[in-house]
């Protein structure tokens, strides 16, 4: 961190860095990466040779790529050596420093803007939308059943995953008063009989296992629905009745 430091204070284009992630939380163990955010004066993060210039300048660098795949191309994904250590180097200007989810520790903040910009914004975490969630996931289930009932198992099984990344883990998080993370660290910041209900969606390759934790799915969102929604969320009432008709025709094919 000091070495990063050192060489950034001498760029000119460089006007801050700053630390997110599980250092502002002291959770950082042997397994956890680094979240690095550089603010630069001119954009950076339309330019992947530079960004990647940056990178390797900071430490004994291996490879990187950006994250589209996490819907955010400015971060720029690293493993470094000695130690090996992953490292995410978020590249935004000063005006896109507004924007953020947690509030960053200033390692280096040249002219003070970036201490400023703190003291005039808010971090905000994305929160899901539960009429977004409502509206997707009876359609969501159909499709499960489809790649079932036409022996898709494997199909089948990855998208047990995604609900699990994209609905029930959020719901459980938020139920238990933390951040919706997906599933990160369910094992340790959900209750047990929450974390319990969770494992009941994981499936194995197989037909009927995968009925059964597809139908626990549906049985642990209406729960987290009957907590979390309020009145204005509009069930998908008829919807939602067709589509476990549907289960039940599945099921009864396999008997």
């Amino acid at each position: 961190m000091n070495r990063a430091k050192i060489i950034l204070e001498a760029d000119n284009n460089v006007i801050g860095l700053a630390v997110a992630g599980s250092w502002l939380t002291n959770e950082i163990d042997e397994f956890s990466d680094l979240d690095l955010i550089l603010v630069t004066k001119t954009k950076v993060s339309d330019n992947k040779n530079a960004m990647l210039c940056y990178a390797k300048k900071l430490g004994n660098f291996l490879s990187g790529f950006t994250g589209e795949h996490v819907g955010e191309p400015r971060v720029l994904i690293c493993l470094y050596d000695n130690p090996i250590l992953h490292v995410d180097i978020k590249f935004v200007t000063l005006e896109e420093f507004h924007s953020r989810i947690e509030t960053p520790v200033l390692l280096l903040d040249k002219q003070g803007q970036l201490q400023t910009v703190l003291n005039n914004s808010i971090a905000k975490f994305p929160y899901p939308d539960f009429q977004w969630i409502e509206d997707r996931f009876w359609i969501w289930i159909h499709y499960s059943l489809l790649k079932i009932g036409r022996g898709e198992y494997l199909e089948a099984y990855d998208f047990s995953g995604f609900l699990r990344m994209v609905v029930l883990g959020p719901l459980l998080h938020i139920k238990n008063g933390n951040l919706p993370r997906g599933v990160r660290k369910v094992e340790t910041e959900l209750k047990d009989e929450d974390l319990t209900n969770l494992k009941q969606t994981i499936p194995s390759y197989e037909r009927q296992s995968l009925l059964v934790s597809l139908k626990n799915s549906v049985s642990l969102y209406r729960q987290l629905r009957t907590i979390l929604f309020d009145n204005k969320v509009e069930l998908q009432k008829d919807t939602e009745q067709k589509v476990m008709m549907y289960f039940d025709e599945i099921e009864n094919k396999g008997n």
